[in-house]
Parts: structure tokens; C-alpha cells; sequence
């Protein structure tokens, strides 16, 4: 007898069973023929939910946004962590570095996927901003930073991020070593920090 849940519950439930299936066998390779079957409902269950397999990885993308961004938030929240370390605590919070943020990631820069790619970039553009926007403030109001336009200020770092680290796996150590010193030189001007001053905090990201 198949168990009847609601709406939410297992629309989430598919989302997990999904995001599991395309980790071990590949986004191409995962079908939502696995799907329904690992989960145990009928076909017209899933297409009440989701109306292909691509409806399934986007509502994965933007489910894993929202997680990211209320990670980085709470880190971001807490005032007892000093403001530095709080800074690399939110930037790996936002990592897709392993499991199925691999296969996000994989999937995102196909050319098939670019509307996928840039509605993820719009969603961290408009989410991440404002936390890293309060962040440059409270850096103002102690001295670390010396920026007239925090919001701006995070909106140029956020885009540059982005834009500079979008597609790794082609440098090669010496040239990624480069980029991440010219970011943290060009961000640390953008903040009005002093040079050197944020080299430990973000090296810290690239060392992960």
C-alpha cells in the first residue's frame, strides 16, 4: 500500500532521493525512472511534483541556495566570533565543494544550462549582498575596513567571485596561486583594508 504524505514532505523527499541518485550515478546518468522507483511511488506522484528531470536539479539549486545562504548567515549573525574569521566561516558555507554540489556545479556549466547557472548567480547575488553588506559595515564601525559604500563594496567582491573562480579546472597551481593573490589584493582595496590584512582570512578559503 503506498503511503500517502503531504505535498511539502514529499516534494522534499524527492528532492533528497534525487539529489543522492545523481551523486552516485551522475545527473545524465540518473533517470526519474530510479527516482520513482528508490522512492516507491507512482509516475504521475513525481510528475504532480516536478515535470522532468530538469525541474528536479533547478528546485535542487535553488533548495541548496537557501541552505548556504542561512548557514552563512548565522555565522555572519554571530558577534562573539571575531568579524575576520566570521568572513572565512560564511565564504565556505557558501563552498559547493563536495557530494552533490559537485555534480550542481558539473551540471551548471553546460552550455544547455546556462539559465540554470544564471538564475543560481542571480540568487546568491541577492541573497549573499545584503549579509556580507552588514559584515563591511561592522568592519567600518571597528576599523578594519574603510568603505564609504558597503553594499557596493560587496556587490563588486560578490560579481568578482563569481566571474574569477566560476571555472578552476583548467589553471594550473602557479595561476590559481595568482588569482587568489590578485583577489585578495583587489579586495582588499575595494574594502579600504590594509594591505596584507585580509591575505590570512581568505587564504583560508582557497586552502579548503
Amino acid at each position: 500500500m503506498r503511503v500517502v504524505k503531504p505535498a511539502e514532505e514529499r516534494r522534499n523527499e524527492i528532492l533528497d532521493v534525487a539529489e543522492q541518485l545523481f551523486v552516485e550515478k551522475g545527473f545524465d546518468n540518473a533517470s526519474t525512472n530510479d527516482i520513482i522507483h528508490k522512492i516507491g511511488i507512482a509516475r504521475g506522484t513525481l510528475y504532480y511534483h516536478f515535470e522532468s528531470k530538469e525541474e528536479i536539479l533547478d528546485a535542487i539549486v535553488e533548495r541548496m541556495g537557501h541552505e548556504r545562504i542561512a548557514r552563512a548567515a548565522a555565522i555572519i549573525a554571530d558577534r562573539n566570533v571575531p568579524l575576520l574569521e566570521r568572513l572565512t566561516g560564511a565564504v565556505l558555507a557558501l563552498n559547493l565543494d563536495s557530494g552533490v554540489g559537485v555534480e550542481v556545479l558539473e551540471q551548471m556549466h553546460k552550455p544547455q544550462n546556462a539559465l540554470l547557472h544564471q538564475k543560481m548567480q542571480d540568487s546568491m547575488i541577492e541573497g549573499v549582498v545584503p549579509l556580507f553588506a552588514k559584515l563591511i559595515a561592522e568592519g567600518n564601525e571597528i576599523g578594519i575596513f574603510d568603505t564609504k559604500y558597503p553594499s557596493e563594496a560587496a556587490e563588486m567582491i560578490v560579481i568578482y567571485s563569481n566571474t574569477a573562480f566560476d571555472a578552476l579546472a583548467g589553471l594550473s597551481p602557479e595561476e590559481m596561486e595568482k588569482k587568489s593573490r590578485a583577489f585578495i589584493y583587489h579586495v582588499e582595496r575595494v574594502l579600504g583594508a590594509g594591505e596584507g590584512g585580509l591575505t590570512r582570512a581568505i587564504s583560508g578559503v582557497f586552502s579548503r
